[in-house]
């Protein structure tokens, strides 16, 4: 080698030095991107990163009913704790919405999916297509009651239980004896057990008869006109049992308007804020505590579970309460300020 050569040499190296530094950065980066991401489920309660371990599509009954506004804050919080995603729908109790809600949440290749169905019945064809592509799905609050589609667990309200309850409620409201009628919902699988639950119950209490059964539809409209239609057809009714409180709220407003408050008394069934203002109030006597914000959180702990690999229950109940007026007159939140 030269003088020339040499002289050269020490130059030449920190040119390529630096070169390798300039690249490092983008090479490093490269290698980063190369990584697996993580499984869903890996990461435990509060191991957040930017990006999530997972989605979780979720399709409620409806918007307009405030206890599906609670089962999805639910879910979201728990399924936060474990860095999941939660995309919410809701199929405004028509199947077919429903049903292409799901379709995208196969398009988004989401990790599992979770369904209050619209019908439940109907709903199995739905719960085949995410079963296909291989996507894990799980029902709250409703469940499906089709004879095809593979569910991997539901979650709920002990809604049979709750039907009993309300029995117990309306008896205690009748002082055993009276004419009740009931506004129903036999499309969903929750309201066909609050039904069963209270018929079952009911019978245990001779004196007081099931004058007639209606479709309230789960909303206040139809409540309201069978409500009316109940009253103007057995006008000697004592009472009603209505499977949710926006049934019982609409039964209401049908004895208000028929100027029957004095004779008629009702029993509903959620526990949301205006019905237990009804019930301080007195125009509903009783409502059945469920607890929505529960059922999200369980729901999310069993699909956490689920993909870790490990088995989990098929079917996991809440239990209810009654709540009277007792409780309305000490609930801090009907009170204007809220539970410590």
């Amino acid at each position: 080698m030269t003088n020339q050569t040499r002289a050269a040499q020490p130059w030449r190296n920190r040119f390529e030095i630096a070169i390798l530094l300039t690249c490092l950065p983008g090479l490093l980066a490269a290698i980063a991107g190369c990584r697996p991401a993580a499984e869903p489920g890996s990461r435990g309660p509060g191991d957040r990163l930017s990006t999530p371990d997972g989605v979780i599509g979720l399709s409620v009954l409806t918007s307009d009913n405030p206890f599906f506004d609670e089962l999805a804050d639910g879910l979201r919080e728990a399924a936060a704790e474990y860095n999941y995603d939660v995309i919410v729908t809701a199929g405004q109790q028509k199947p077919l919405l429903q049903d292409q809600q799901v379709d995208d949440f196969i398009t988004k290749q989401v990790h599992a999916i979770v369904l209050c169905p619209c019908d439940s019945r109907a709903v199995g064809a739905t719960i085949e297509k995410a079963n296909r592509a291989g996507i894990p799905v799980f029902t709250a609050d409703i469940a499906s009651m089709a004879d095809t589609g593979e569910v991997v667990c539901h979650v709920a309200t002990d809604n049979r239980g709750g039907g009993e309850a309300a029995a117990e409620a309306v008896i205690e409201m009748l002082g055993g004896r009276g004419n009740v009628a009931v506004l129903n919902h036999p499309r969903i699988e929750s309201a066909i057990l609050r039904e069963e639950g209270f018929k079952g119950r009911i019978e245990d209490a001779p004196e007081i008869k099931v004058a007639t059964t209606l479709p309230g539809g789960g909303e206040r409209k139809m409540s309201f006109d069978s409500a009316k239609d109940a009253l103007q057809t057995h006008p000697d009714l004592d009472g009603f049992f209505c499977i949710n409180d926006p049934s019982a709220l609409g039964a209401i407003r049908a004895i208000q308007e028929l100027k029957k408050t004095d004779q008629i008394k009702v029993v509903g069934f959620d526990a949301q804020p205006e019905a237990r203002r009804a019930v301080k109030d007195g125009a509903l006597y009783a409502t059945i505590v469920q607890y929505p914000r529960e059922i999200g959180r369980k729901t999310a702990e069993v699909i956490h579970e689920h993909l870790l690999g490990k088995e989990v229950e098929p079917e996991i109940l809440i239990p209810v309460t009654i709540y009277r007026k007792s409780d309305a007159d000490a609930d801090p939140e009907l009170q204007g300020r809220r539970a410590e």
